[in-house]
């Protein structure tokens, strides 16, 4: 059976990657900083009633031997590693002119260093078996910048460039490489924002309302399978229409 690994998907997106994987046939290995993001939690419980298996690997995705040592143990657990989905992502919001040289950082490498490091140690596995599916979390933000966000915004745009780059690199070993650009949908992160953001931010999309994490995993799911074996190098907006 083939097996998806999904970075910080203890909850949100994540989360909703897992279980419409698992509901493909995938088993699933989790990926959150730590054991403590799982707690009050039954995203396991609730991938292993679908019947097929799922475990929790622990890391912190933006330092590289930590990624090393995980790929390591998820290779060795389930014997493949078929898909990789890069999710893990935080914010640290505010106009670059307060912004601290930390707050800026801190975002790079969880979102944008966490994408290299996992893909320099998964593609060596997808390498050997000659396919892999490989699907990076980008934003709108990435393409269009928002102000307030240029540490996020950078990290971002970064993926959409490091997702063109691998799917030239490894083409031709039968890995894709793929990134979706969500825009503004319901998670934790959003239900942050005042009622004043929200309103403004739904004045520009289109369809007037937010995305759900689930209409982002139908996307990840054609993405991880093989209809979409001659799909390779793309950008896919699930915005509901935010740039038209």
């Amino acid at each position: 059976m083939a097996t998806a690994l999904i970075t910080g998907s203890a909850r949100g997106i994540g989360a909703a990657i897992a279980e419409r994987l698992a509901s493909d046939g995938f088993n699933i290995a989790f990926n959150d900083i730590n054991e403590g993001c799982f707690e009050n939690n039954d995203i396991v419980e609730k991938i292993r009633a679908k019947g097929v298996e799922a475990e929790v690997f622990c890391a912190d995705v933006s330092k590289y031997a930590a990624c090393e040592e995980m790929v390591k143990a998820v290779k060795e657990r389930f014997d493949t590693i078929d898909v990789l989905v890069n999710n893990a992502g935080i914010t640290r919001d505010g106009l670059m002119a307060r912004m601290t040289e930390e707050q800026y950082d801190l975002v790079i490498s969880v979102n944008q260093k966490s994408v290299f490091n996992m893909m320099k140690n998964v593609c060596e596995i997808m390498r050997k078996q000659k396919h892999g599916h490989i699907i990076n979390l980008a934003s709108v933000v990435g393409v269009y910048g928002n102000p307030g966000q240029v540490n996020y915004s950078a990290s971002k745009a970064a993926i959409i460039g490091m997702t063109k780059t691998v799917a030239k690199e490894y083409g031709s070993r039968g890995i894709t490489c793929n990134a979706v650009a969500p825009g503004f949908i319901h998670t934790p992160m959003t239900d942050k924002l005042t009622d004043e953001q929200k309103a403004a931010m739904l004045s520009r999309i289109a369809m007037k309302r937010y995305g759900e994490p689930e209409e982002i995993a139908s996307v990840v799911s054609f993405l991880a399978s093989e209809d979409s074996s001659y799909v390779t190098g793309q950008v896919i907006e699930i915005a509901g229409g935010l740039s038209i």
